[in-house]
């Protein structure tokens, strides 16, 4: 398989970037590993991987999917009260920041002395991520006042647990009847900015989100910080702040003590 080859492939998705950049994606780890297997006489499957010189295209949708907002979050709990199955799901994915893949999984059995434990489901075979969350007291409570299943929380009109693709479709109409253009995943990235604008860590964001690197979380934290810089200088740039004298520092018997640097 050729260079030329493999652009071909990646181009017959061009109308959908992201599906193409994913299919050159995984041509990449098919070479990488036959770079690194060998046959019986000791020679590699493959001599080089020609897809690492085909580049990606560029996204319609650099940002991914949309964060909800705070208003979206409101509108939507306005549109589906507690003790329906569509604020359960809201709940579950927002409380607990994880993907639908684990919200459509968790039971009642993942719960043991306040606490959610289970292995998420994406990696759960390349390498397995386990994690152990607080079961926070709105979520309980949420639970506790909705219909549930045996097995699963969160079960379809027959009672059966859902399909990840299932989930996703049946959520994504309820989304439509609040009137939010959200979807499941956005509501993943929406725990994540709100931890990190409450001053979470990135360290602490990989635990709560199940993240191997920093690269991710990072990406939270440096959006928080921008915010929380920006609000505690901001006021430098207004002409009355310009020659507003200093504070003297006092002994700790009343007003402002601040260290000049």
């Amino acid at each position: 398989m050729t260079v030329d080859a493999i652009e071909v492939l990646r181009d017959r998705k061009t109308a959908f970037p992201e599906g193409a950049n994913n299919r050159l994606k995984a041509i990449r780890a098919v070479f990488k590993w036959a770079t690194r297997k060998r046959d019986a006489g000791g020679k590699a499957l493959a001599s080089t991987n020609p897809a690492r010189e085909v580049s990606y295209l560029k996204s319609h949708n650099p940002g991914g999917y949309h964060t909800w907002t705070l208003d979206e979050v409101a509108r939507f709990e306005q549109r589906h009260a507690i003790g329906t199955k569509a604020r359960l799901a809201l709940a579950l994915l927002l409380l607990t920041g994880q993907r639908r893949s684990d919200i459509t999984r968790f039971g009642r059995q993942h719960v043991r002395d306040a606490k959610l434990t289970f292995t998420q489901f994406k990696g759960r075979k390349r390498k397995p991520k386990r994690l152990t969350l607080p079961v926070l007291p709105e979520l309980q409570r949420i639970i506790d006042a909705s219909p549930c299943g045996d097995m699963t929380f969160l079960v379809t009109e027959h009672g059966k647990p859902f399909t990840d693709a299932g989930f996703g479709n049946w959520f994504g109409d309820r989304c439509k009847e609040a009137g939010v253009p959200g979807r499941a995943h956005g509501l993943r990235k929406a725990s994540a900015t709100i931890a990190a604008e409450k001053g979470a860590t990135a360290h602490q964001l990989m635990a709560m989100f199940g993240w191997d690197t920093l690269k991710m979380a990072e990406q939270y934290t440096r959006a928080a910080d921008q915010k929380r810089l920006a609000a505690s200088a901001m006021h430098m740039l207004a002409p009355h702040e310009q020659n507003k004298p200093e504070a003297s520092p006092t002994d700790g018997s009343g007003g402002t003590l601040r260290q000049k640097i």
